[in-house]
Order: C-alpha cells, then sequence, then structure tokens
C-alpha cells in the first residue's frame, strides 16, 4: 500500500489531494491561557510545558492575527515560495476564551489571502456548548480539525504529567466533535518513564478506534524551563534511542487505520532548550529511518489493524 511516496497517509498527501497543490500550516499564537495554569485546573501546566507552551515556533503574540499570518508566509516562503495556507491556533489552549474573542480571531484567520482552512489545538475540557457551536458553524465555512492534546490513555501517567482530565473527557469530547462533523485530530507522546512498550502501543490501539481523522506521534521531550526537566534531573529515567523510536513508530502506523490521517511522526524541539533526546535534533533522519524500517518490514499503514 503507497500514499505517493509513503507507505502511509500523510498530512502532505491528504492535503494535496484536497486543494489540489501543496498547503502549509502557518503557525500562530492567539494570545490565549491554559486552565491548567491559570489556575482553574492546576498552575503550573502539564510537566513537559514550558512556559512558551508548544509555540516556540510560532509567531509573537504581541502581532496581530494578520500581521503574524503575514510575517509566517514570509518566514516560509523560502521553502515553499507559493501554496495553500491552514492558519493554525497551535499555543496553549486554542478554545479557551469567550464565544466573541474565539470568533473574532479565528475570522481574521480565515479572512486572510490564500488561507483556506483552520486548524485549532485545545484541551477536552475546554469544549464547551457554545464553543462547539461555534465550531460547528466555522466547519461549514471552511475546512476545519481541532486537535486534542491526549498523550495517553493510562492513568498513572496522567497524574504524573498533570494532564488535568480523565480519559472519559477525551471520550466526550471526541463524539460532540464527531457528531458536528468536526475533524479531530489526537496527540500521543511516546517514552513516558513509567510507560513500557506495550502501554505506549495500547494508547495506539485506543485511539485508532476512536474515530479521531487524525494522528500526531511526538517523542518525550526534556526541555529547559519545564518541571520535567527539573525531575530528570533529580531523578534520570530511561530515554528512547532513536532505534527504539522508530521500529515503535513503525508498530503504530501498523495498527492504524488505513483512513486515518498522520499529521506527525516525530517532533521539532528547540536546539537551545532541548535537554534529551538529542538525536531528535535530525528530524530527517529520523523520518527516513522510519520510510526504511516500513520498506524492510514491507510493511504499511493498516498492515495490524483491528476493530475492538
Amino acid at each position: 500500500m503507497f500514499w505517493g511516496d509513503k507507505r502511509y497517509r500523510s498530512l502532505n498527501y491528504e492535503l494535496r489531494n484536497i486543494f489540489g497543490t501543496k498547503t502549509i500550516k502557518l503557525s500562530l499564537d492567539g494570545g490565549f491561557t491554559c486552565p491548567n495554569r491559570d489556575g482553574t485546573v492546576g498552575n503550573r501546566g502539564c510537566i513537559f510545558c514550558g512556559e512558551e507552551g508548544a509555540g516556540e515556533f510560532t509567531s509573537s503574540k504581541k502581532l496581530s492575527i494578520k500581521e503574524q499570518i503575514e510575517s509566517q508566509k514570509e518566514f516560509l516562503s523560502k521553502k515553499w515560495p507559493k501554496g495553500k495556507y491552514i492558519a493554525y491556533f497551535q499555543n496553549f489552549t486554542n478554545t479557551y476564551s469567550t464565544y466573541e474573542d474565539l470568533n473574532r480571531k479565528y475570522m481574521d484567520a480565515i479572512s486572510q489571502d490564500g488561507v483556506v482552512g483552520l486548524a485549532i489545538a485545545t484541551r477536552p475540557d475546554c469544549l464547551l456548548e457554545e464553543v462547539l457551536n461555534l465550531l460547528e458553524k466555522f466547519n461549514e465555512k471552511v475546512f476545519l480539525w481541532v486537535e486534542l492534546g491526549l498523550q495517553t490513555i493510562h492513568s498513572k501517567t496522567t497524574k504524573f504529567i498533570r494532564r488535568g482530565y480523565e480519559l472519559d473527557c477525551y471520550e466526550r469530547a471526541i463524539t460532540e466533535l464527531n457528531r458536528r462533523n468536526i475533524k479531530v485530530v489526537t496527540h500521543l507522546i511516546f517514552g513516558f518513564s513509567n510507560e513500557n512498550r506495550e502501554d505506549m502501543l495500547n494508547s495506539v490501539k485506543y485511539i485508532a478506534n476512536t474515530n479521531t481523522w487524525g494522528v500526531k506521534f511526538h517523542n518525550l521531550y526534556v526541555q529547559k524551563g519545564t518541571d520535567l526537566c527539573d525531575y530528570y534531573v533529580k531523578n534520570p529515567f530511561y530515554i528512547l534511542s532513536q532505534d527504539e523510536y522508530i521500529s515503535l513508530v513503525v508498530d503504530s502506523i501498523e495498527l492504524l487505520p488505513q483512513n486515518m490521517v498522520i499529521h506527525r511522526l516525530t517532533g521539532d524541539g528547540k536546539k537551545e532548550l532541548l535537554i534529551e533526546p538529542r538525536w531528535t535534533l535530525n528530524k530527517l533522519k529520523v523520518l527516513s529511518g522510519i520510510d526504511k524500517e516500513l520498506k524492510e518490514r514491507n510493511t504499511y499503514q493498516g498492515k495490524r489493524f483491528k476493530l475492538f
């Protein structure tokens, strides 16, 4: 099985089929916070999250949405001189505000030249009825997906990472989004210290059956400025090797249904912040290693997918 030149259904493949050209994500900072930081759920966020959240590569939140989009277009034009764009609200919890504020910022984003889609990263516990209704409205206007940071299905890990919600919250969220025909992308992190290979693959098997449209696989980062970094200094734990991670990702690809879109296979850590694993700095080597192992195994996405 091949999707273009890959043995899995990549986001690049999917968006080219939909829009007929290269479609580029523009990472935006909407100026939102998180209930896991403002005292509603917690005060320090998830253990792996730094003061900048997940937005190390976004434009400055001091700029307007329009200015951020123009800045991102210019920055990415050297790599992709032309194409269409997805406005990606990436940093912190991008449904955690008033209806009016969310509506204004989303409208600002989709009103810019060349923007054909909207991607919104959030938490399952930040999808109030009025927010779901707003997302449904935008889903009728533009190509939309919502990203949910599940990370793991195991309660022993969620307590350690301070995720701040239980698995049934994710299940309710994905049910409500699916009911409105809104596409969902689920994030998983590999490499937590109290999870073995079977635990990680059980998380993959679970999301393979949740009707999530897409998935992001991410290796655990230990980065400066996070509570995880402080913990790692005092309690060093095992870090997956590059070969172990590649093997784990290929196993995971086999377990996914063939219609699920793979948005990410490895992460993009900032060099100056990253403590471990340092091998992730060579992203192309990791991706080519995944392609190589898929070929050597003569395997592909969905080969071992099973419905529960």
